[in-house]
């Protein structure tokens, strides 16, 4: 298990250091978190600034958004394959490093080009940071309940920078200029950097079974090297990004046309090409026989869907309030506060409500919050009020946020040990990011294509259907929690 720098007998006050160190550790990779994802949502409300500056038109603006999302999370399962056998500190400093590089690039970005490159190795840099990350919290954190807390903490940083993100837009993109989107992760960057070597122990150093501190020997504790899956990421990554370049060509033309049906096609061909690569491979990004532990199964499955409708909202929300109901960029932003404030108190009580519901009651909880959210969203007037048409939603949708995907993270990574924290981690965060991505293009598309008419009342029919279908998808995952969950307890 992971450690810290500790004497090889430690008095009570040096434990208590010790445990000080652990939750400061805690705080830098969850400033890096919050980092990676404020950088999901940060373009939302500056997109109209970058295509006005850098002559892109909405194709090339969508690839902005979803380009990050989905190059991250192809390459998710790769970053926690090396994580584990690479050493989770190491890719940590790596991932951060990489991801600070790329936020220069597209802060300085002179084209379009130039900056979907350094979104694209933004999205690299999260595939290495954020499994590193999230497995060092499981390991750092062993036992249940300091696990749940110290994950409460993570997810409610985590899901606060994707607010923050739209906040942080609008203030920046009203008041400076779009290109400090970027360049604000730099400083934040630099503190990780500086701080996880010291508030971390060396990849390799392992305490002894008896807790003493004494590290294991030294051929015991070594990384192991072993060629990861290079072939089923490539596959994962490219497959995603086929299928929702297919999709969103869909809205603009026919299933049949060959710029439609070939992407999509070729999506699938690839997915399916990564099962088989998977089941073949000595060196899997993740075994199959992973999926065999039905609590994972169910609950990154749900994540999915989850994901999907969370992602969805955040777009046409910040659409619907800038393009319908005229806000600017700042004030579009400010609008979100009341949904970060419902995100943050729903994730500080998460783990009580774990401790009192169980990993399936809260997520059915936050699942059904999602759910209910959405489908206030569904029935958005053209000639809409703030407070009492678009507010309940928002902040609904950010409690099930809160509890619901809290909830999923701790099932998701049930009964992981120190060989296969990095791909639970990985795992989980490769189907929340390409879920979020893939679902978006689906509902974004669906809400285009039923605006395809142009005027603003089509535009809102539009984001009604999406709303709807977000909600019949929240609510499958909730049946399906809910099923598991029963057929659990009768086992």
């Amino acid at each position: 298990m992971t450690s810290f720098r500790t004497p090889g007998a430690r008095s009570g006050r040096q434990e208590r250091f010790t445990r000080t160190r652990r939750w400061w550790a805690l705080a830098a990779v969850s400033m890096l978190q919050f980092l990676i994802a404020v950088d999901v949502t940060v373009v939302n409300i500056a997109l109209p600034s970058i295509g006005a500056d850098l002559g892109a038109g909405p194709q090339g603006l969508t690839w902005v958004v979803a380009g990050y999302t989905l190059v991250g999370g192809g390459l998710l399962l790769l970053g926690g394959r090396i994580c584990d056998l690479l050493g989770r500190r190491r890719m940590l400093l790596l991932g951060a490093a990489l991801f600070g590089a790329a936020s220069l690039v597209a802060g300085a970005a002179p084209d379009l080009p130039w900056l979907l490159a350094a979104r694209f190795g933004q999205g690299a840099g999260e595939a290495l940071a954020s499994p590193a990350a999230m497995s060092l919290i499981a390991m750092l954190f062993p036992a249940p309940r300091e696990r749940a807390r110290a994950l409460g903490i993570w997810g409610a940083i985590s899901s606060s920078g994707l607010v923050g993100g739209v906040l942080l837009s609008g203030v920046i993109t009203e008041l400076l200029d779009w290109r400090w989107i970027f360049l604000v992760n730099l400083p934040v960057v630099a503190v990780v950097l500086v701080a996880v070597p010291l508030l971390v122990a060396p990849d390799g150093a392992r305490r002894a079974a008896g807790g003493s501190g004494d590290t294991a020997p030294a051929d015991a504790s070594a990384p192991v090297r072993r060629r990861p899956d290079v072939t089923g990421a490539v596959l994962l990554t490219a497959g995603p990004l086929a299928l929702v370049y297919g999709v969103l060509r869909a809205a603009e033309a026919p299933w049949g046309d060959p710029q439609v049906f070939g992407p999509l096609a070729a999506g699938v061909a690839a997915l399916g090409l990564f099962v088989l690569v998977e089941a073949k491979s000595a060196n899997p990004l993740v075994p199959l026989s992973f999926f065999a532990n039905r609590t994972r199964t169910v609950a990154n499955a749900a994540t999915v869907l989850l994901s999907a409708a969370l992602s969805t909202s955040f777009l046409l929300v910040t659409l619907y309030l800038q393009q319908v109901l005229g806000m600017s960029p700042l004030q579009a932003g400010l609008a979100y506060v009341p949904f970060c404030a419902a995100i943050l108190a729903s994730a500080t009580v998460v783990g009580r409500v774990i401790g009192a519901l169980g990993l399936s009651g809260a997520a059915i909880a936050g699942l059904l919050a999602t759910a209910a959210g959405t489908a206030w969203l569904s029935r958005l007037p053209v000639d809409g009020d703030l407070w009492t048409d678009a507010m309940p939603g928002m902040v609904l949708v950010g409690v099930g946020m809160g509890v619901g995907l809290i909830a999923l993270q701790n099932a998701a990574l049930h009964g992981v040990t120190e060989d296969d924290a990095g791909v639970a981690s990985g795992v989980q965060r490769s189907v929340d990011q390409l879920g979020g991505a893939t679902g978006m293009a689906v509902l974004v598309g669906a809400a285009v294509a039923a605006g395809a008419s142009g005027d603003i009342d089509a535009a809102v029919e539009g984001y009604r259907t999406a709303f709807t279908w977000a909600t019949a998808g929240v609510l499958v995952a909730t049946a399906g929690v809910a099923l598991f969950a029963r057929r659990a307890g009768r086992a």
